[in-house]
């Protein structure tokens, strides 16, 4: 038989995939359900397994028949959505005379077959390699007289790979890891310096690209398998971790506050469900055919070597003649219809009910580690300062414990806040328990005035700083407010100290319509476009990281999130696109995000090392600021340094560079005074009478001197005397008697 490529790139696109994913040579069944309801016949047992390697089929069907009745059977397989295979056939043709017609009584059939090379060389290789395979296989039980359907039972048919990893969620949390050690080491490199830019990507960049990958898998769009298995790795960045012991606690919290644990309960979700995944009727191209031929004896009850129980009574039809019991190894699940958010966490045994109990119960143990953390880390220092001296950065740490450990945990709450206003959203719609939606409602308001009140509390140091000084400068400058709360506004420019508070509103608003259009995929989709598209363009036309680095990588990565939403339309059931085209889609995504991932990982490792090699800026500046203070308080008046020799300037040609003389009306061309002429001799007093005139010329002479000296006058020597030389002190004639001249 011929086949169209296209019907064979989804598989092969998947089987590129790292082959760490791959691995195994069976096809089996994955549980079963019934598909319809008031059977007559109803099977409780069936396991069917192929082994490529062995060319055996292993089968055990049990079930038990409420009325003797001839029936056929109908089994049809599915791959991605299509039929792929339809093969309908008779018990009685198949030599099995105790199924014809089937006795009221219970049955059990078990055995082993050999396919033939020729149909087993039909089967792909790549179907026993491509993770999550999306095979389905049912089969119908008819009555031959009336028609009318007596049985049913369908069965998920997988190959055992899947990217539903724990190696994938180890490698990502290590990641993760990594980033807040850097963040750890940078802000110990930096000392609390004001204005320190963090380094990208940071711890919280990188938890928020996981809680991103992890929230485009709680969409109410039909996925590809294989996509729905790769988003679910990322949920414990969101505070998703299964723990049964947990779930089990959460379940009795939820009985003794109203809640419904009929089928919402860890037990049955474990044990007695079957998730089945609405994944949409959309029809057209897929991987119809690709595995027909081998089917058409793999599914089958094969003649040879089958041990057939009915009633108790055994046989064997074909074969060696040997008999044996049949055996019953399984008990029916039910078929548990999930989408959305529920199909998200119900793959990791997280009933959707308990969703909102498990973050917080997680987030307690968090803020817990964190408590104990930093007070073993104060108890530390406090023993370090009593046996010697601290650091000036860790004496600053020690003294501000209670501050750093509200700064931790107003972080994380920081890091969850999107998330959280998702399960808590969603808590109300769907949560049962009167007591978790309380908690839910308490822990949001809460969350929320913490963050208002920083915010409220920036603003306020801003204003004022901008009050004083003309700007906020100070935000980044004044090192009690930069510590106290740079943690929201640290990767900013001066300018746009603010923009952390539309990343609030960015993280509040996708919570909100990922859980608020819960089952409306096409609103969650188009929604969140409209978010991410919204942030992308304010990334672009702001810029508003201090490092480019930061620039640029929170650009790429909001690039890639506007890509992923773009691509989960694609999913959207209303489009009514091929299942082909999604399975693409979703491998194209996969590469794209893994990628994406690896890059951040780089980057890390390249930070780490520049900060291990290279000189700290900031630790250099501050050494300089001490050197020069330092050097300043050391300076004495005799001191070699306190002179123009201890910075020389650079002089290049002999000629002065100094700064132009500057001409006064009194001065020459080039700046210099005239030299003060010597002063005139004084006249000669011979009498209270007479006195010796000074000549004309002589007078104007010394006119001219007293004015061409006025210059001079502050450089002149103030001790000079303007009296005589040779005149003796003597009283003043009052001349009380009337006559000038008398009595002298």
């Amino acid at each position: 038989m011929r086949y169209s490529g296209a019907r064979h790139l989804p598989l092969f696109l998947l089987s590129a995939l790292p082959a760490g994913v791959l691995g195994g040579n069976l096809l089996s069944t994955d549980g079963f359900s019934e598909c319809i309801s008031d059977p007559s016949v109803r099977v409780t047992n069936l396991d069917v397994t192929y082994n490529k390697d062995t060319r055996k089929l292993e089968f055990d069907v049990a079930g038990i028949s409420t009325e003797v009745q001839k029936v056929k059977a109908a089994l049809i397989v599915s791959a991605y959505g299509k039929e792929i295979y339809t093969k309908e056939f008779n018990p009685c043709d198949t030599g099995m005379k105790e199924m014809c017609p089937l006795p009221a009584t219970d049955f059990s059939s078990h055995g082993t077959q050999e396919i033939p090379q020729e149909y087993a060389s039909q089967i792909p290789s790549v179907a026993f390699s491509v993770p999550d395979l999306e095979g389905n296989v049912k089969l119908q039980l008819t009555n031959v007289d009336t028609g009318k359907p007596v049985g049913c039972v369908e069965s998920t048919v997988g190959n055992g790979n899947t990217l539903n990893m724990p190696l994938i969620s180890y490698v990502a949390a290590g990641i993760a890891a990594a980033a807040l050690a850097l963040s750890a080491l940078s802000a110990l490199a930096a000392g609390g310096q004001p204005g320190a830019a963090t380094s990208s990507p940071s711890f919280g960049e990188v938890i928020m690209w996981f809680q991103g990958m992890a929230a485009n898998g709680m969409l109410s769009v039909p996925y590809p398998q294989v996509y729905r298995s790769f988003t679910t790795n990322f949920a414990f960045s969101t505070g998703l971790v299964p723990w049964g012991a947990m779930q089990d606690s959460i379940d009795n919290f939820r009985k003794t506050t109203g809640g419904n644990l009929t089928k919402a309960n860890y037990e049955y979700l474990k044990h007695n469900a079957t998730l089945v995944y609405d994944n949409g009727n959309s029809s057209g191209s897929s991987s119809g055919g690709l595995f027909r031929r081998g089917l058409d004896t793999a599914f089958l009850f094969a003649r040879d070597g089958t041990d057939i129980n009915v009633g108790g009574q055994s046989a064997t039809v074909g074969g060696d003649g040997s008999s044996g019991n049949a055996s019953s190894s399984g008990t029916a699940k039910d078929q548990h219809f999930v989408s959305g958010i529920q199909a998200y966490v119900e793959q990791l045994s997280i009933p959707s009910e308990n969703t909102f109990m498990t973050v917080l119960l997680i987030w307690a143990i968090v803020v817990a580690a964190l408590i104990v953390g930093i007070l073993l880390i104060k108890v530390i220092l406090e023993g370090w300062s009593m046996i010697g001296k601290l650091p000036k950065s860790l004496e600053s740490w020690r003294r501000r414990y209670w501050w750093r450990l509200a700064k931790a945990i107003t972080n994380l709450i920081l890091l969850l806040y999107g998330m959280w206003t998702l399960y808590c959203v969603y808590q109300f719609t769907n949560g049962d328990s009167w007591g978790a939606k309380v908690l839910a409602g308490v822990t949001l308001g809460l969350f929320t005035i913490i963050l208002a009140l920083f915010t409220w509390r920036i603003w306020s140091k801003a204003k004022q700083y901008k009050a004083m000084d003309g700007g906020t400068s100070r935000l980044y400058e004044d090192k009690e407010t930069w510590v106290k709360y740079s943690l929201f506004y640290d990767s900013y420019k001066k300018n746009y100290w603010l923009f952390f508070l539309p990343a609030i509103v960015y993280m509040f608003a996708k919570g909100c319509i990922i859980a608020g259009g819960n089952g409306h995929g096409l609103t969650q989709a188009a929604g969140q476009l409209a978010v991410e598209a919204i942030m992308l363009i304010l990334l672009l036309w702001t810029r508003p990281y201090q490092l480019k680095s930061g620039r640029w990588i929170n650009i790429i990565i909001q690039i890639v999130r506007v890509a992923s939403v773009v691509c989960i339309l694609v999913f959207v059931e209303e489009l009514g696109i091929s299942q082909t085209t999604k399975t693409i889609t979703g491998v194209v995504l996969i590469v794209v995000q893994s990628v994406l991932t690896a890059v951040l990982a780089i980057l890390i490792a390249v930070n780490a090392l520049i900060v291990c090699i290279k000189e700290n800026p900031h630790r250099r500046k501050r050494k300089e600021a001490e050197k020069i203070n330092r050097d300043l308080d050391n300076l004495t008046p005799l001191d070699a340094r306190n002179s123009l020799l201890m910075e020389p300037m650079a002089q290049h040609n002999t000629a002065y560079k100094g700064a132009p003389p500057v001409v006064g009306p009194f001065t020459d061309t080039k700046g210099r005074y005239d030299p003060v002429p010597p002063r005139p001799a004084s006249p000669t007093y011979t009498d209270t009478t007479s006195f010796t005139r000074t000549p004309r010329f002589q007078r104007e002479e010394s006119h001219e001197n007293l004015v061409s000296s006025a210059a001079a006058m502050g450089h002149r020597d103030r001790s000079v005397s303007t009296s005589p030389p040779d005149r003796q002190p003597r009283l003043p004639d009052l001349n009380f008697g009337g006559g000038y001249g008398q009595a002298r």
